[in-house]
């Protein structure tokens, strides 16, 4: 079964900093493209970063300068750093595993799967 388990949120103090971990297991990790979204009370879940499978990445405007995802393949584990954190940064931030189509020796790979969240709540 495939299980993408997040850690690292928590209480944090505005202007702080927060790295979150995603580990994966049981998909063919470098050929996904790893995706962070979030959810903050009564709003929609929202993508905030996501990196390829080639390593490029891209930001909601909203988090451009203070986020960075990154990957590490031999770890299997997708990375979110969160610098200067603002009160509004306060969600859930879950972890999206998607193949986007990808063609893998052969075989199509269409189904995405999500991990469980973990909160980040920013206050003083």
């Amino acid at each position: 079964q495939v299980q993408l388990v997040e850690s690292g949120g928590g209480l944090v103090q505005p202007g702080g900093s927060l790295r979150l971990s995603c580990a994966a297991s049981r998909i063919i990790f470098s050929i996904y493209a790893m995706e962070w979204y979030r959810q903050a009370p009564g709003k929609q879940r929202e993508l905030v970063a996501d990196i390829t499978s080639g390593g490029s990445t891209n930001y909601a405007d909203s988090v451009k300068g203070r986020f960075t995802i990154s990957r590490d393949n031999a770890k299997n584990t997708v990375y979110l750093q969160i610098d200067s954190l603002k009160p509004e940064d306060t969600a859930v931030y879950y972890c999206h595993a998607d193949p986007r189509g990808r063609n893998y020796y052969g075989t199509i790979y269409t189904r995405a799967y999500w991990g469980q969240g973990t909160q980040v709540t920013v206050s003083a």
